[in-house]
């Protein structure tokens, strides 16, 4: 049953002409106040995750609901149609619950906050803002167990509620909520930064409106959607053909000892819209990898990736979204059955990425991306200091960004919009901890023409005991890389204790005991290279030699000799001449590596970790979604 919006003032918006200077007026006032969101946001929430680091994604829609600024894409629509209630002026909607909203918030972690915004008694727009909070309670501390079966076990689930109901504040709801958390004082100053951003939107709204008339702010909202629509429908005519190309990858365990997985998709464009269809992606897992996909977010991921590829300038909204078709099986990795456990879904977030990038170039080859969104790393460090005072860390950290058409993927980044990393002096200063090392690893990055970005050492020294998690990924497969490009480094975790001994750990491990002096280094992937390495400026080699980027040894994966921190030109054409030769003309247009089966079977002596066994797969997605 739909919801049902009680609006006093019933009288239709009226679809006016909006010259081009008041639109775009409009447009950057929306911009602004998408930006305004932001900083509101960052200058009142208290968690590291979400003040230092900016893991909160804003949007504003209009009075239907559709995103006009944001990044993930609007869930408004399909909550309004599956919420069984009111909204009413003076409400405003709070919830974390995936399965409510169809995958629209990805994970219990993550709070959200809807505003509807009235003006003279009817809807004019809506703002919205969610954030991934620090811990929400459950069986872990920071409320994301990889070795969770079930949502249950995840923490505190909210279903759409009225935090504000008619202007009144539901004070005892909130107090419900954070008694299931362990860091009240910093979920209940990020929830009161979510309503923030959400009401100083709401101002900007009310406030251009008033300028420009309640007609022509919304007839350019209107204007704005239309504009995205024909901007995409050209991309779409240009850079998608009608014959089905198809990739795929994999998420290499499910820290239950399980994988790898893998995610398929199909692509073709039929009657002027693009068809991505992900039959053939493995069923859910019994662990925590699963990841609700919602069909607007996905929409939104593909036409960023477009535009960001073909044509930058393009305002971000939902106005191409009738030109997407999104298919996935139920029961499937990507629409995982209730009550799956959905906390470690990131990690089949990232690999989307990996795999739009992989479909949309096999018709423009000069537009493909190598892979190296991959994974968004994840460490948790949690327990009582000498004064018997709680601790929890909650970090976010980077890999490599891959090798791109127009040059080399930047070392130890986010792929993240917006995304930070935490400072090492504010790490030092509030959790007992000390970082040794924090540096690019050599070499890590794919050789390419264009070299894939270098990934991160960061050597953890902790000064407490206590209990660490890691999530990452991209430790078995790897990083491939495009155009002749080599696959990036794959990511590696070692645990050395106070008494000298060294563990390789993996890189799902959950509730690992840790003591005063013991160090982790936490070594995440280098992204792919890009093009033919024996086409990259020698010179410019040499210069990464001497920046510690590369290593000598490292400079003969692009047929470059160093001698005495200088490119020795003579052997450099010989070296260049003979890998040449040994390869052949043929340069793939993909490197993932050595193949599955191989790297299952030397993932011991390559890692020092066991390969995950095949995944226990149900015998169809009909009989796993029951």
């Amino acid at each position: 049953m739909p919801a049902t919006i009680v609006q006093t003032n019933a009288k239709p918006f009226k679809q006016v002409p909006i010259d081009p200077v008041t639109l775009d007026i409009i447009e950057n006032a929306l911009r602004n106040a998408r930006i305004e969101m932001d900083a509101t946001l960052v200058r009142t929430a208290m968690s590291p995750g979400i003040r230092e680091q900016g893991d909160a994604f804003p949007l504003i829609a209009d009075h239907k609901g559709r995103m006009i600024v944001g990044q993930f894409g609007s869930y408004i629509g399909p909550f309004l149609d599956g919420y069984d209630g009111t909204v009413e002026e003076g409400d405003m909607i709070f919830l974390s619950d995936p399965y409510s909203v169809q995958g629209a918030i990805s994970h219990l972690n993550d709070w959200l906050v809807l505003l509807p915004v009235f003006k003279d008694g009817r809807i004019i727009a809506y703002t919205s803002m969610f954030g991934h909070q620090s811990d929400i309670g459950g069986k872990v501390a920071g409320s994301m167990p990889i070795d969770a079966t079930s949502i249950f076990q995840e923490g505190v689930r909210i279903p759409p509620v009225k935090i504000w109901k008619k202007g009144v504040y539901n004070e005892d709801l909130i107090k419900l909520v954070m008694h299931q958390t362990r860091s009240p004082e910093w979920c209940k100053a990020d929830l009161n930064a979510l309503i923030a951003s959400c009401r100083v939107a709401s101002r900007r709204v009310i406030e251009m409106a008033e300028r420009f008339g309640d007609d022509v702010f919304v007839s350019a909202c209107e204007d704005l959607l239309a504009r995205n629509h024909r901007a995409m429908k050209a991309l779409i005519e240009s850079a998608i053909g009608e014959a089905p190309v198809s990739f795929e990858d994999y998420i290499c365990d499910d820290g239950l000892g399980y994988g790898p997985y893998k995610i398929k998709c199909t692509m073709w464009r039929e009657d002027g819209r693009v068809v991505l269809d992900f039959d053939g992606t493995d069923p859910q897992s019994n662990g925590s990898i699963n990841f609700l996909l919602n069909e607007n977010m996905m929409r939104m991921f593909f036409g960023i990736y477009m535009i960001m590829v073909f044509d930058p300038q393009i305002l971000f909204n939902d106005g191409y979204y009738d030109l997407i078709d999104i298919r996935i099986p139920e029961g499937s990795l990507l629409k995982p059955a209730f009550p799956a456990a959905l906390s470690g879904r990131t990690h089949a977030l990232g690999r989307l990425f990996d795999i739009l990038g992989g479909l949309l170039g096999q018709k423009t080859p000069e537009f493909l991306n190598a892979a190296g969104f991959s994974s968004s790393p994840h460490l948790f460090y949690s327990g009582r200091d000498a004064k018997g005072e709680w601790f929890q860390l909650f970090q976010i950290g980077f890999g490599g960004i891959p090798g791109r058409p127009l040059g080399d993927g930047p070392d130890g980044h986010s792929l993240w919009p917006n995304f930070t990393n935490v400072p090492n002096e504010f790490l030092e200063r509030y959790f007992p901890l000390m970082i040794e090392r924090y540096e690019t690893v050599p070499d890590s990055g794919g050789a390419g023409l264009h070299r894939g970005g270098n990934g991160i050492l960061m050597t953890y020294k902790f000064l407490e005991p206590g209990l660490i998690a890691i999530h990452d990924d991209r430790w078995l497969t790897y990083p491939w890389g495009v155009n002749g490009g080599a696959p990036g480094a794959r990511a590696r975790k070692v645990l050395r204790r106070a008494d000298g001994t060294e563990e390789i750990v993996g890189n799902k491990r959950e509730d690992m005991t840790v003591e005063a002096g013991d160090e982790l280094d936490f070594i995440t992937w280098g992204g792919g290279g890009w093009g033919d390495p024996l086409e990259r400026d020698p010179a410019l080699v040499a210069k990464e030699v001497r920046q510690g980027l590369v290593t000598v040894d490292g400079a003969r994966a692009y047929g470059v000799v160093i001698a005495e921190r200088a490119v020795d030109e003579r052997a450099t054409e010989a070296l260049r001449a003979e890998m040449r030769s040994a390869r052949g003309d043929a340069i793939p247009l993909f490197n993932y590596g050595p193949g599955i089966e191989a790297l299952r079977a030397n993932a011991l002596a390559e890692t020092g970790l066991e390969a995950p066994k095949p995944p226990v797969r149900q015998p169809s997605y009909a009989i796993a979604a029951e």
